[in-house]
């Protein structure tokens, strides 16, 4: 049968649907995930028509996916996070939700303390154990959306769940209608999808959903798991590790529409933020992050780099607020002690920061040279140097005049005197044996010291 496709206004083929496949042995796609060698990628040559949203916007995940990495939250810790985090997604909601958790006194009450906040965005949604108690109290808090684990890779359907394709799928059923019958949006985390029989398995199960959906006349959502970070981004690669993939039969084939289609990645293989973008350009209206990218094993996709994905790609940060990703980091070093590595993108202490001194030259005659972007206006941060044997003059001088903040007459440059003898000191430490950089106090002492 053909009808009129209102997305490509063609005529398609709507008729043919891939039945599931309850095989008797699992599928574990040993040619490309062998245990005992790096994964393989393969390739189909098959081109996905890139297929961007009108609107595409982040979820969250920090007080679920991230809090389940490190020490447990208080509730004050993520009440004062989610007030940073809804300042950052701005006013129109780029930050459209962020789950929680709901299994203890502490976690129902940060719900509670968030929720009398009145804040539109982020909405607060939580993920629950699959049972129809849960659903209750999920309600019973005035929360109308949840995640459901879903496992779907013969991994977990026969190794973990010790079931069938076909037991699962009814197990998973009776679940989601449980959600239903509580009157709350179920959110299916397709949990390890990058392993899963995508034909065989992930569409028929993803129909079935849809079509309960639409009988319940309730909405449900798609989330698309990849656990293990397998997903690659590349063009024309084959399923199951095909985000492009992914999005595109999820869509043609289960009827998913892009605002009900969410990605959910890891970083193990270092893809996780190309993943993601790659699932908005094909179709996912949402992505999910956390802060600082804390999550399971590897982390998941640093919320403040999709930040950064989303004004390359819209040319805009419509109306969100970066700065408030200097204040997110600064609140995780100092008020949760928690260890940001010095590298990281756009958070991390070395992040605008130079240590050679022909780039602080550069730096000095126009910061356009060695910096990414104006941080200084967009996240708070000015450019900055770091003083050790290989910063020269130039290094120096940049650092006092940053430092202090020096302009115009009162700037001082490779010639000056302050200049000279501040790096005939610096070599001395070095030659003496130091391998580390120079503190900020240990140059202000020393600045001290030659002015007398």
């Amino acid at each position: 049968m053909l009808e009129l496709s209102r997305k490509s206004n063609l005529l398609e083929e709507s008729d043919f649907k891939y039945p599931l496949q309850d095989v008797e042995k699992p599928n574990l796609y040993r040619q490309i995930y062998n245990y005992e060698e790096v994964p393989k990628v393969g390739f189909n040559h098959r081109r996905v028509p890139m297929n961007m949203p009108e609107d595409i916007w982040i979820t969250d995940t920090s007080f679920r996916d991230g809090q389940q990495s490190m020490e447990p939250y208080t509730v004050k810790q993520i009440v004062d996070l989610y007030k940073l985090m809804a300042k950052l997604g701005g006013p129109y909601g780029i930050i459209r939700q962020s789950e929680f958790f709901i299994y203890t006194d502490r976690d129902r009450e940060a719900v509670e303390k968030c929720m009398e906040l009145g804040y539109k965005f982020p909405e607060i949604t939580t993920w629950i154990r699959a049972n129809k108690k849960d659903f209750r109290m999920v309600k019973e808090l005035g929360i109308k959306e949840t995640g459901i684990l879903v496992s779907c890779s013969d991994y977990h359907i026969f190794r973990k769940m010790k079931m069938t394709r076909r037991q699962v799928v009814d197990y998973y059923m009776e679940t989601i209608r449980d959600a239903f019958e509580a009157g709350v949006v179920p959110r299916c985390h397709l949990e390890d999808i990058t392993r899963a029989d995508f034909y065989g398995f992930v569409v028929p199960f993803v129909n079935e959903i849809m079509n309960l959906s639409k009988e319940a006349g309730i909405p449900v959502k798609i989330r698309a798991c990849d656990t293990m970070g397998y997903g690659v981004p590349y063009t024309e690669a084959a399923l199951p590790r095909s985000v492009a993939g992914i999005m595109y039969g999820l869509q043609h084939y289960s009827g998913v529409p892009s605002e009900m289609l969410e990605w959910h990645g890891h970083n193990d293989f270092y893809k996780a933020v190309a993943n993601a973008s790659t699932a908005w350009l094909y179709g996912a209206s949402a992505v999910n992050c956390s802060l600082l990218g804390i999550g399971e094993r590897t982390g998941n996709v640093p919320l403040e780099a999709m930040v950064f994905e989303y004004a390359s790609l819209r040319g805009s940060l419509d109306g969100m607020d970066p700065t408030a990703i200097t204040e997110i980091a600064r609140y995780f070093r100092d008020e949760m002690g928690y260890d940001i590595p010095p590298m990281t993108p756009f958070v991390g202490d070395s992040f605008n920061v130079t240590k050679a001194g022909i780039h602080a030259d550069g730096l000095m005659k126009d910061e356009e040279i060695y910096n990414i972007f104006n941080t200084r206006k967009i996240l708070g941060r000015a450019p900055g140097v770091a003083i050790s044997n290989t910063s020269g003059l130039a290094g120096i001088a940049y650092w006092i005049n940053d430092h202090y903040g020096l302009t115009g007459s009162d700037m001082v440059d490779k010639d000056s005197e302050i200049v000279v003898k501040l790096k005939e000191w610096v070599d001395e430490m070095y030659s003496g044996g130091r391998t580390t950089c120079l503190s900020n106090r240990e140059l202000e002492d020393k600045i001290k010291e030659l002015r007398k």
